[in-house]
């Protein structure tokens, strides 16, 4: 059963949704089932979930002209092989961009992380991370996954002043902000292509684990790269969606760090030189996603994603200012962002 939005009449007819529907029902020997969106994320991927007799699957619906989903599966069976619970490929279209996947959960971490359960679902969180980075340590399949190198953090970080600066606020820093700014986006990187190297989900938050058995179910990890150690714990703890106190966060990145060093994970031996790493890993990070939710903005028309860049904002400025070697980033963001984007 379509719902209301692809059934009535009136309303444009979602052929892809129609396509992959019949696909999987195809697929799973079925005539009929209860069909709906299940989510959508900021690239063009679509995930429905089918439902029929207590039994539910996701039709990830990727078109193949913006989407490839051989690294979705490819990381899938890693994640599955290591023992973590990533959902299960059922069938593949490939020429279509059609997977039918095994259903996680209908709540993410997100829809029900609060101040009093926290600390119990972020263990299970950080045991999930220690397990995949131990695992990925002595898998040698983990060296085919794209390196997160110097080229892609540089990348990733020059979408800052691209878009978020010129575009979405229109500044243009003086040259000598510009060379600032340079000089520092080259220190972040330095000391993240530093870092020791381990699998990196990239975006392992609250939106992205899902509540189910085991706990959690880890979603959205085709973007997966051999990268550095501290990059998913301040993704995880310093979330675009929602925000904890720094006390509580550095608590947390503590725990993960001991379980790391016990785990016999390469991390700094010492934790302040690791929650240096961390910082700084996560302004790279920060940055980058300033410079994305503008992009989604201007260039994809997904509009909402701006609403969070303040997060972002304050996160720089929870940091930046703490770090003399930083200090032309704080100057910058007092000077041409705090005005725009009061804290």
């Amino acid at each position: 059963m379509l719902p209301a939005s692809m059934s009535h009449p009136s309303s444009s007819p979602d052929l892809r949704a129609e396509l992959g529907r019949d696909w999987a029902l195809a697929r799973l020997g079925l005539t009929q089932a209860d069909f709906a969106p299940a989510s959508a994320d900021a690239s063009f991927r679509r995930y429905f979930r089918l439902r029929h007799e207590g039994r539910s699957w996701i039709l990830m619906d990727a078109p193949p002209q913006q989407e490839d989903c051989r690294p979705f599966l490819h990381v899938a069976r890693m994640l599955r092989s290591w023992g973590l619970n990533a959902p299960e490929a059922i069938a593949e279209d490939l020429q279509r961009g059609f997977l039918l996947l095994s259903d996680l959960g209908t709540q993410t971490f997100l829809h029900v992380i609060n101040p009093d359960n926290a600390d119990a679902l972020f263990g299970d969180a950080v045991d999930a991370l220690l397990r995949m980075q131990r695992a990925s340590v002595a898998d040698p399949e983990t060296a085919r996954l794209p390196p997160y190198d110097a080229a892609l953090l540089w990348r990733e970080v020059r979408l800052f002043p691209d878009w978020y600066l010129a575009r979405h606020l229109r500044v243009t820093p003086s040259a000598e902000e510009i060379n600032e700014l340079e000089r520092v986006m080259g220190l972040l990187v330095d000391s993240a292509v530093a870092q020791p190297r381990v699998f990196v989900h990239r975006d392992y938050m609250p939106r992205n684990l899902m509540l189910s058995a085991p706990n959690p179910g880890i979603l959205d990890f085709q973007d997966a790269v051999y990268g550095p150690i501290g990059y998913d714990a301040v993704c995880l703890f310093k979330d675009a969606f929602l925000s904890w106190p720094p006390e509580r966060v550095r608590g947390w990145i503590e725990h993960y760090w001991a379980g790391a060093r016990r785990a016999g994970l390469p991390a700094p031996a010492s934790f302040p030189e690791f929650w240096r790493d961390v910082e700084w890993m996560g302004l790279q990070r920060h940055l980058k996603v300033l410079g994305i939710f503008a992009r989604l903005t201007y260039r994809d028309g997904k509009a909402h994603y701006v609403a969070d860049t303040p997060r972002f904002v304050r996160y720089v400025m929870e940091v930046a200012p703490r770090y003399p070697e930083l200090a032309p980033l704080a100057a910058l963001f007092e000077k041409h962002v705090l005005p725009v984007v009061p804290l």
